[in-house]
């Protein structure tokens, strides 16, 4: 049976997206739910529409915090410093567990967006 890291696409990329009506903007409680929802229909799950629809939201919410820090660059105030050349990447399960360590009362107000920014800036600061 696949895991959900191979179920939502095995890893993340800081990368370019295309985008989405609300890019990020999924809460952490949903993206959760989804995930969890495709763990638990094993195989069947390569099948769902929630399979592209949580790998687009992280892609995007990526993509949203590349945005975010290209400007805070270059405004000379990065709020992270992660490896040039795209080589930040993060895998399906270390976002997972990274969305899971928001307290649950938290998550329902916590964008994607926000979460992604969240990791980089805790993973990659600037020294």
């Amino acid at each position: 049976m696949k895991s959900i890291t191979a179920i939502i696409g095995g890893s993340l990329l800081l990368a370019a997206t295309p985008a989405l009506a609300n890019p990020g903007e999924m809460s952490v409680a949903t993206f959760l739910a989804k995930a969890d929802a495709l763990r638990a229909k094993g195989p069947a799950a390569l099948f769902s529409g929630d399979m592209k629809v949580l790998k687009s939201e992280g892609e995007a919410a990526g993509a949203a915090y590349r945005a975010r820090l290209a400007a805070e660059r270059a405004a000379g105030r990065p709020s992270s410093c992660p490896p040039p050349g795209g080589k930040a990447r993060m895998s399906s399960d270390q976002l997972l567990a990274h969305l899971r360590a928001y307290p649950a009362p938290a998550r329902g107000g916590t964008t994607m967006k926000t979460a992604m920014a969240d990791y980089f800036i805790k993973t990659y600061p600037c020294r």
